[in-house]
Parts: C-alpha cells; structure tokens; sequence
C-alpha cells in the first residue's frame, strides 16, 4: 500500500508507526467510545491499512516498530489470521465496526482495553506477552478458546453483552495463560467457558457480575489453577461448574451472592483444591455439590450454607472457624443424597483433630439416630432404647442414672414388703438393696434371689427389672465397644 492512498488520520498512523510512537485521536479522556459509529474521517482508519502496517509496514533503523492507536474508528475488518506479527499491537479506546480476527496469529503483545467491538475471533492465538482487553465492551462473542497466552490476560471491568448469542460468550476452553486471569469487576450475559484451561497464576472474578439465569455462569470443567480462584464480592446469576478441577489455592466465594433456585449454584464434583472459602455471604440459593470432592481446608460459616448439599464421598482435612456441633449437624441434615455416614465420619474427625471430643461425639450420635430412620420398625424400637438409655454408648453416664433410679425403686418397694424365703432355715439375711441388685445385674450374684420368692405385683416387679437390667447391660456393651472400636 502506497502512502499515497491514505487518508490523513491514516497518514498520521502510517508515519508513526516505525518510530513507535503513539497517535490518540481523543478529544476528552472520558469521551464516550461507544458513541465511535458516529465519529467523521478525520478519527476513521480503514482496518486494511492497520493490518499492511503490522505485516509489511515500514522500518526506521535503529528505532522499534509498533501500532499505537488510539481514540480512532475501524472500518472493515482486521483480519489477521494466521499471522505472525513481530510488532506490539496497541489499539485503545478503539471503536471496530466489524468483528476483528485474530484466528491461530501469534503477537508479541495485544492491548484492546477500553475499546468496543462486536465480539472477537481469536481460536489458537499465540501472545507471547499479555493480552490486555481491561475495560473493553464487547457486544458479541469473546472467542480465546484454544489461546496461549505467555503472560496475563487482563480483563478487569470488561463487560460482554450477546444476548442473542447461542454459545458461551467468554470462550476460553482449553486456554493456557502463563500468568493471571485477571477478571475482576467483569460483567457478562451469558456463559463462561473455562473448561479445560490451564492458569500458571490465579483467577480473579472479584466484583464481577456474572449472569446467565438457570445456565451455567461459569463453566469451567477440569480447571487447572496454580494459584487462587476468587470470586469474592461478586454476585453471579446461574451456576458455577468445577467438576473436576483442580486448583492449588483457594476457591474464595467469601461475600459473594450466588444465586440458581431450583438447581445447583456450586457443582463441584471430584475436585481438588487446597482451601474453599464460604464466609460472610448470604445464603446460597440453590444447592451445593461436594460429591467426591478433595478439599485440604474448609472455611465454611453455617449462614452460608444453601437449604439442599450434596455431600457423598466428600472429604476434608480441617473445618473452621470452631463452631458447636449442632450448628454444623445442620449441612449433614440438609444432604439431598439422604443418610450418608461417610459425612458424619468426616465432621467428627474433624472435631477430634481438635481435641474437642464432646463435638465428635454428638456427631455420632447424631448419625445413629439418623441412621435409626432407615431402619424396620423394630430397628427403630431397639434403636429408641439405645438412645433414652445410653446415648448409643455416647452418654454412658445415662446408664448410671437408670440403674440408681431403678435400685432405688426396688429397694423402697422390697424393704416395705420382703418376699418369703424359700427355705426359710437356709435363708440370709434379706437386703433389700443386695436383693435389687441381684435382679438388675444378670452376671453378678449376692445370693439374695435365689433364697428369696416375692409374690403378687412384686413378682411382676422382679421380671421388670430382670428385663431393664438385661436391656441396660446390653446397650452399656454395646457402647463400650462402640468407645473401645473409636480409639
């Protein structure tokens, strides 16, 4: 292309363009760049003239060649398939009026920020620096999908709005970034799809807005982060999908409002990830999937926690902060997958890392009763009389009390009336006491029964505390092996 054959603007650009220097068509720094449809020719540059430029435009010896532009309006489409651009490509607060294609290019640098476009097509690309899109609109597709990108990609603040898109707008599946995912405050309508896309750095939603009703807001199958994923202060609209993933640090949702009624908000199925942070937020509305997922240190608030979890297979190492037992029995009660002990296990280990064997054993008693519900009705019965006895053996003292009461009980009604001897030349001495406990107590004899026959309703009140004490000794062994099994 002869520099004939430009435009002013174009000429500007054009003569820039081998000494590096930059050429801003701005009239005010916070001029409206959305307004760009409107802009004349003296702000219009034809994208055939950016793309001659990048890929054969002219040299200065001894200066380092770049595309700095700003404030200006593309016209026609910058299509750069393929290519190998050796230069930076600065386009900022830049108005496109067709979609830009970037489709397997390899760039040193990329910097669209702050500029509107109707989407962008770049599959494959390769950015050997960072590829900067901060504050940019988009009002169709994004597609990175497939994209390698050496060091950040930087989208804070960005918005992308499709609304007649009928695929992800955000495309980053099978994505590596070398560094971050910076994201924070980005704002979208639609899906994000991370699926299969690998980050050397963290993620950062933080602030973002992120919607996509009764669809997944965020798609990120098989993730793999070294770093961090925060999505903290964000509100996100749909369902946040990790199954899979696998991330290093922390996933922190701490302030965050996630919000799917009717389906899960949080599917993390087999994940692995070193922290999940779930605090000072509102409740989650929908549920929270946590099957067979991996999770080293769980920072879980019980007002976070949404009416429905799945939890079967789910395993952690610690639990905080401390809170009482009955305020954490709460996300077992709300399993949707039912009875799961592996849950209740995994909350009183919890408990006895940190020596508070009170709380790990009001969880197991608390998995016996609800363990008794899945049992026929004469389960249920004996399970009835574990528990008012002996707690299922986690409450041994309660035995202590029953055998008083009833020692007590026998005592008073025999010392008032005492049974016949038998023989009454061989008998001993009668204790009423001695003689109470040699009902209750099936293995131990003080030769009190033997020698001695009541009659009338003291006989019936012999058979009954034959039969507590055999119910008592039963369940006190049964809760003593339960104890001795435990350590």
């Amino acid at each position: 292309m002869e520099i004939n054959d430009l435009t002013q603007a174009e000429e500007e650009v054009w003569r820039a363009f081998p000494l590096g220097e930059s050429v801003d068509f701005r009239t005010a720094p916070d001029e409206d760049i959305a307004l760009g449809g409107g802009w004349g020719p003296e702000r219009i540059v034809r994208a055939e003239v950016l793309r001659a430029l990048v890929l054969n435009g002219p040299q200065e010896a001894g200066e380092i060649a770049s595309l700095s532009l700003a404030g200006a309006r593309v016209v026609g489409m910058l299509d750069l398939q393929y290519a190998t651009i050796d230069h930076p490509v600065r386009l900022r607060s830049c108005y496109f009026d067709e979609v830009p294609r970037f489709y397997a290019s390899r760039l040193r640098e990329l910097n669209l920020s702050e500029s509107v476009l109707p989407g962008l097509t770049a599959h494959a690309m390769r950015v050997d620096g960072v590829l900067r899109m901060t504050r940019s609109r988009f009002r169709g597709v994004v597609r990175l999908a497939g994209a390698k990108i050496a060091g950040s990609l930087f989208m804070e603040g960005s918005r992308i709005i499709a609304p007649d898109a009928e695929e992800p707008v955000l495309q980053l599946n099978q994505a590596a970034i070398g560094d971050d995912l910076r994201a924070a405050g980005l704002s979208t309508h639609g899906q994000i799809r991370l699926s299969g896309a690998s980050v050397a750095g963290s993620v950062n939603f933080n602030t973002a807005h992120l919607s996509n009703p009764g669809g997944s807001a965020i798609d990120a199958e098989i993730l793999t982060v070294e770093g961090n994923v925060l999505v903290r202060e964000a509100r996100v609209d749909g369902w946040i999908g990790l199954r899979g993933a696998r991330i290093a640090g922390r996933l922190d949702l701490s302030y965050a409002t996630l919000s799917n009624p009717g389906g899960p908000v949080l599917l993390a199925s087999s994940t692995t990830m070193g922290e999940l942070w779930l605090r000072e937020s509102p409740p989650m509305q929908g549920g929270l999937v946590l099957r067979s997922a991996q999770i080293d240190v769980l920072l879980l608030e019980p007002s976070a926690l949404p009416d429905q979890v799945f939890l079967t297979s789910f395993a952690y190492t610690s639990l905080i902060p401390h809170e009482p037992a009955e305020r954490r029995l709460t996300m077992l009660e709300r399993d949707g997958d039912g009875y799961v002990p592996h849950a209740y296990e995994q909350l009183a280990a919890a408990y006895r890392r940190i020596g508070d064997d009170g709380a790990a054993r009001l969880v197991q008693l608390a998995k016996q009763r609800r363990l008794r519900g899945t049992h026929l009705w004469y389960g249920r019965v004996w399970g009835y009389v574990q528990d008012a006895t002996v707690g299922y053996g986690f409450r041994p003292l309660r035995a202590c009390g029953w055998l008083l009461s009833l020692l007590a009980i026998g005592s008073v009604a025999y010392g008032l009336h005492h049974p016949a001897a038998l023989k009454p030349s061989e008998a001993p001495h009668f204790n009423p006491v001695f003689y109470t406990l040699d009902l209750l107590l099936p293995v131990i004899s003080f030769g009190q029964e033997e020698a001695f026959a009541p009659a009338g309703w003291y006989q019936y009140l012999a058979y009954a505390l034959i039969i507590t004490g055999w119910i008592l000794a039963t369940t006190v062994v049964t809760g003593v092996t339960r104890t001795v099994s435990r350590q």
